[in-house]
């Protein structure tokens, strides 16, 4: 059994948009990182409101499909500083590649299993798998 359920991964995806908005501001973020983490907060906003679990609005995306786009992600972040041209920056590669690794281990942590309109009707009460 996984420890992160629909509605507490939730709540972390809204937090991980507000890290990413407000980054390049408090960490002093520039070029090509600021621009990631802007990019990152609208692409992770738009994922998670569109997402079908409770904390989701328009509920277009399947639950699964938002766990692969994490999957995805996670990994590429790690690599995104050397892709991009700023890992000599110490500040800017710590926070990607920590993002990156953060959300890995958040994707692997949920249970994407039992989310979604039939959970949330009560089918599923837990949201676990």
């Amino acid at each position: 059994m996984k420890p992160i359920n629909s509605r507490l991964h939730g709540i972390l995806d809204y937090l991980t948009v507000v890290v990413f908005a407000l980054a390049p501001s408090v960490l002093g973020l520039t070029g090509a990182a600021a621009g990631l983490s802007y990019a990152l907060a609208v692409v992770h906003l738009l994922v998670t409101l569109a997402t079908d679990f409770e904390l989701g609005v328009a509920r277009l995306l399947p639950a699964r499909w938002h766990g692969w786009i994490e999957l995805v992600v996670g990994p590429v972040l790690v690599v995104v500083p050397w892709l991009l041209g700023f890992s000599d920056d110490a500040t800017e590669r710590t926070f990607v590649v920590g993002a990156g690794v953060v959300i890995f281990v958040v994707w692997a942590l949920t249970a994407y299993q039992g989310r979604g309109t039939a959970a949330l009707r009560g089918s599923n009460p837990t949201g676990a798998a």
